[in-house]
């Protein structure tokens, strides 16, 4: 893969100090238990202000191909907290040979990620990548929403409206808790980038565009809404689309055509058959021994048929299809093709039609990620300091950006995030309390893997009321 350098360099310096002395000695003088305290306290005072952009980021409804406006307001906020901004557009001629490319759907013009970019004074931590998706699946009929899902609302301690909880509190505490450092006086140590990327919802092309820039770091954390859990393995997905064709008639003998729609849902049923003998506990992955269905054929848009009195001649479906860590993608379309070859020979209504496959959209691999890194630990040290117990391990039965980091670029990755509901659904949500624990958990991680350097000025927007004095002690 050619990675062009995106202005800034990840990797730690041989002189990196460890976690616990980042924590111990941040500026040479400061105790522990005052620094995480004060960062704690930081990220705390955050909490309006990250409310604030979280509903200003819901206002922005980016699903796809309208992302435009949310990518200005991430740039916006990286630019106010004093982060270089780079904001490019996905280059798709160049990613087409790179693997985990994925067809895209619409165009990329005008369309950017946009990565804020922090470089210490001296390079002595590690480098950090906290990677998010900007854009938002549809919301479904606004009328079954309790409010409109592009109207932020905040109700039991919840933010609901579309993207809130997937994953725009996500993007939000990832910045937050990088302001939380800034309002103490403090940066990290080491290089971090803060992406939002586009297309995590259908391709990852965003994310593999930031890869392909040049963008590495010693670890990458994305703040999926993961209710505080590790991810620790995630399924391959694949998008396709079958076309149906049959023979139009006159409803009068419907015998005389042949129906697209019928050959269409006996062929889906078919499918279905595949994903049981894939959910069977011969086929299973380890990751997911104790999952009693990882495997999902979602059957998720259907269009078909030109009247109510004849024979429809066409249906096209649109499928995604779960398979496990290991599968190649070419298996994975093998044993699709198998499957509608075995169909057409078994029932004679889908072998009178014609079947055309077109896969666009998701073609991404599965992966296990490393549970034993570092990184790992840290981070689920730092989730006890915030939360008092220890985070469970996740099997995912879905597909993340965390992919592109761990299969193509070699770096260690997972997802932790706050609490939501109905992600893709009705009244999706998130915790406020969640948001705030996360913030205070990716503080507290920055600071130790990265370390701590004196800032030269404060982030900008809302200060802690007690930061750390000059002798790095809170008192």
């Amino acid at each position: 893969m050619t990675r062009p350098a995106p202005g800034g360099g990840g990797g730690a310096r041989d002189g990196a100090r460890t976690p616990d002395a980042a924590l111990d000695d941040p500026v040479g003088d400061a105790g522990p238990e005052a620094l995480r305290a004060a960062l704690i306290e930081a990220a705390d005072a955050r909490a309006g202000w990250a409310v604030d952009l979280l509903c200003d980021l819901v206002r922005k409804a980016s699903v796809l191909g309208a992302e435009a406006g949310a990518q200005a307001l991430m740039a916006e906020t990286f630019d106010a907290l004093g982060l270089d901004v780079d904001r490019f557009e996905v280059d798709e001629d160049a990613l087409r040979g790179e693997p985990g490319y994925s067809p895209s759907i619409l165009p990329y013009a005008g369309r950017e990620n946009v990565v804020g970019v922090h470089r210490p004074a001296a390079h002595t931590g590690r480098s950090l990548i906290l990677n998010g998706h900007i854009d938002v699946v549809p919301a479904g009929p606004a009328e079954l929403w309790r409010t409109p899902p592009f109207e932020p609302t905040v109700r039991d301690g919840r933010l609901y409206g579309r993207g809130a909880g997937d994953m725009k509190a996500g993007i939000v505490a990832y910045t937050a808790a990088f302001a939380a450092l800034g309002d103490l006086g403090l940066a990290p140590a080491a290089p971090v980038y803060l992406q939002s990327v586009i297309e995590e919802e259908c391709t990852g092309n965003g994310a593999l565009a930031c890869l392909h820039r040049g963008y590495t770091a010693d670890a990458v954390i994305i703040p999926e809404p993961f209710d505080h859990s590790l991810l620790v393995a995630q399924l391959g997905v694949l998008w396709l689309r079958l076309t149906v064709t049959g023979t139009p008639a006159h409803a009068l003998d419907t015998a005389a055509g042949c129906n697209a729609i019928d050959a269409a849902m006996r062929l889906v049923a078919h499918l279905r058959d595949l994903e049981a003998r894939w959910n069977t506990d011969a086929h299973k992955h380890p990751a997911f021994a104790d999952h009693p269905h990882p495997v999902n054929f979602n059957l998720g848009g259907i269009q078909g048929g030109e009247w109510a009195s004849s024979v429809p001649t066409r249906c096209t479906l649109d499928l995604r299809i779960g398979f496990y860590p290991g599968m190649r993608i070419h298996e994975v379309k093998e044993a699709v093709a198998r499957e509608i070859a075995r169909a057409r020979r078994e029932d004679p209504l889908v072998g009178k039609a014609e079947i055309a496959i077109d896969y666009r959209g998701f073609q991404a691999e599965g992966c296990v990620l490393e549970r034993d890194h570092a990184m790992m630990d840290l981070l689920a040290d730092c989730h006890r300091q915030v939360r008092g117990d220890t985070p469970r391990d996740l099997a995912a039965t879905c597909t993340t950006d965390a992919r592109f980091f761990r299969l193509y670029g070699d770096m260690p990755v997972t997802c932790y995030g706050p609490q939501a509901s109905d992600i893709h659904g009705i009244d999706e949500s998130v915790s406020l309390d969640s948001l705030r624990d996360v913030t205070r958990v990716l503080a507290l991680f920055i600071a130790s893997w990265c370390g701590v350097e004196r800032r030269a000025a404060p982030a900008d927007g809302p200060h802690s009321d007690n930061p750390l004095p000059e002798n790095g002690v809170s008192t």
